[in-house]
């Protein structure tokens, strides 16, 4: 039975370093990306967001309307608070048929160090 319990957690472990690595601080050029995408709240997004960002809430009920005038075939950064929004985005995303790079950039404050970009309120 530990046996058991141990091959589960390193299942486990080895799942989330994976599901993670999207998030890490490896810096990318913003400009590669077709567009950087905050799917956030409008009250999180107006609490700062990042510079050249739009909003498209995950939660906001044209979330798919707003995803069919985006070019499926073109690159794009998303992120949220956690991540765990942006994963979903993605998910939504691939759902609909995109097949150009997801970049899940985790966190405004990951994002913001990764792609080396200002968080703005404007």
């Amino acid at each position: 039975m530990k046996l058991l319990k141990l091959l589960v957690a390193g299942l486990i472990a080895a799942f989330a370093l994976t599901a993670l690595t999207a998030c890490s601080a490896e810096k990318l050029d913003a400009s590669s990306y077709a567009q950087i995408i905050d799917v956030r709240t409008l009250d999180e997004w107006n609490s700062g967001h990042l510079e050249g960002a739009i909003r498209m809430g995950i939660a906001d009920v044209d979330f798919a309307d707003q995803l069919s005038m985006l070019d499926p075939s073109r690159d794009y950064y998303v992120y949220c608070r956690s991540g765990n929004r942006a994963g979903q985005a993605i998910d939504l995303m691939r759902d609909a048929g995109f097949t150009g790079q997801l970049i899940n950039g985790g966190s405004v404050s990951n994002a913001s160090k990764q792609l080396d970009l200002e968080v703005t309120t404007n």
